[in-house]
């Protein structure tokens, strides 16, 4: 008996739509599955994407002997109602039928992106020149992108009456504060108003931290002056007081490679001791994209095991920082943890280019070109530029200027041409750049870019802090050249 029960499969039904029936199968048998059996069932719509929960929920019967239904990756609507009312579990499979072998684990299981050991303190250098009001939003942005701590950075020569008010306002809305300075006067009224840390602290001015009870970092007396680090290391170790230590990241070539070294045998003399790395001098002083500098200084902090970054965002290409930085963090501490290599992990940091931007060729899409019996346009991206078609044909060029004019707009339908020529844009940047493109969907861009849910919080920083749970759409609203097209066709009858 037990034997006959082990021999047992899972019943899977794969729900479709008449274009992608057809690879579907072809997929599942190249797949050649022994760990379920599976029928595949197509719903009547043609295209699976347009397939919604509603739909299924009026159209689908006779499912009593599955054990899980997998619906299109882009079904609209909620699965855990439908399965409830159903009886049987539903779950929405992959956007891309070929990734359907990774959907069922085929390939190792990727890590969490849950856990990270790097804190972030989100410096807002203009304090002092700036009302409280704004320090507050500023902080609330950062803490919504992934900051632990909030730093206070003070200018040189230049007054900071609002100081202690600024920190009580941060403390009160239950932000972790650290006071940033050279000035020993600056970082006393810091402390002593309740700053959770204290930047930076040198061999000459430890006294500071004898009269309040601020965590100071500790940064050499001179620039590349290790020896004074040590020192005022070893007085705190003695004391018994929490710390951290700064080497001080350098620009390129003006000391990046030794200020590497530095704290890379900062490490090695302390493997116990807490270490911060301020990344500024390398994001903002250097003309590049920050995702790719923000990966390889992760990469260096994962390895030395650091222990903090302070990170800022004062020029314009540096304006996602923070965000950068904290899913950087979780990347580099995943595939530390699984000893493995940080890809395959998120594609956050991938803003301009893709790994796998094409996935179908030029001649699979007119495999899938042959198929379509309706005049709406489908518009696709491969290796060989942009492919346009609907039931008259298919049209391949690498201009949408070219492609325009062979297609059959009416010139009274101005929405839909606005349409085809917004898709025909983003299309021609994918093919461009080398990122994926999918019709009615706008381009991926990784961290750089906010989410519609991220825009909606950015509405009100303060309170996107408290809100739980945003509403979730059942269906995708119809589009304005939709809508627009609907409306002057009424007008017209």
């Amino acid at each position: 008996m037990q034997e006959q029960e082990a021999n047992i499969k899972d019943r899977i039904l794969f729900l479709t739509g008449k274009l992608a029936e057809k690879r579907l199968q072809r997929i599942l048998n190249e797949m050649s599955p022994e760990e379920f059996e599976y029928e595949i069932r197509n719903i009547g719509v043609n295209v699976a994407a347009l397939m919604t929960a509603q739909m299924i929920g009026r159209r689908l019967n006779d499912i009593e002997s599955f054990d899980k239904v997998v619906v299109p990756g882009l079904c609209r609507g909620d699965l855990e109602q439908l399965s409830d009312d159903k009886g049987v579990l539903f779950e929405r499979g992959p956007i891309d039928l070929k990734d359907l072998p990774i959907y069922f684990g085929r390939k190792r299981k990727q890590p969490s992106l849950d856990m990270f050991d790097a804190a972030i303190f989100a410096e807002i250098v203009d304090a002092p020149m700036v009302s409280i009001d704004e320090i507050l939003n500023k902080a609330y942005k950062y803490r919504e992108d992934g900051a632990d701590v909030i730093d206070i950075g003070c200018l040189p020569d230049t007054p900071f009456p609002h100081l202690e008010e600024t920190i009580t306002a941060l403390h009160e809305a239950d932000f972790i504060v650290s006071i940033d300075s050279l000035e020993t006067d600056d970082l006393v009224r810091g402390g002593k108003a309740g700053a959770d840390y204290l930047l930076s602290l040198k061999e000459s001015t430890l006294w500071v931290a004898d009269e309040v009870d601020s965590v100071p970092v500790l940064i050499p007396e001179n620039h590349k002056d290790l020896s004074s680090l040590y020192r005022a290391i070893e007085i705190f170790k003695k004391k018994g007081k929490p710390f951290f230590a700064d080497a001080i990241l350098d620009p390129i070539h003006f000391g990046f490679t030794e200020s590497i070294i530095r704290y890379y045998e900062l490490r090695e003399r302390y493997p116990e001791i807490e270490i911060m790395m301020g990344v500024g001098n390398l994001t903002e002083l250097t003309e590049a994209d920050t995702t790719g500098i923000n990966a390889i200084l992760f990469g260096l902090i994962s390895e030395m095991k650091l222990n903090a970054v302070l990170v800022t965002e004062v020029s314009q290409h540096c304006r996602t920082a923070v965000r950068e930085a904290d899913l950087a963090r979780r990347m580099m501490y995943a595939a530390r943890a699984d000893n493995s290599l940080p890809k395959g992990l998120d594609s956050g940091l991938l803003g301009i280019h893709s790994r796998r931007p094409f996935p179908y060729s030029a001649k699979e899409i007119e495999e899938i070109a042959g198929e379509i019996k309706d005049p709406s346009y489908r518009i696709q991206v491969s290796d060989d530029g942009i492919h346009v078609y609907n039931r008259d044909g298919i049209e391949s060029s690498t201009n949408p200027f070219v492609l325009f004019p062979k297609l059959n707009l009416l010139q009274d339908d101005a929405p839909h041409a606005f349409y085809m020529g917004v898709e025909l844009a983003r299309a021609q940047i994918a093919w461009q750049l080398g990122k994926p493109y999918m019709q009615d969907e706008e381009l991926e861009w990784g961290v750089t870019t906010k989410t519609k849910t991220d825009a909606e919080k950015d509405l009100d920083s303060r309170a996107a802090h408290d809100m739980k749970e945003l509403r979730k759409a059942e269906y995708k609203e119809a589009g304005s050249t939709l809508k627009a097209s609907r409306k002057k066709a009424k007008h017209d009858t």
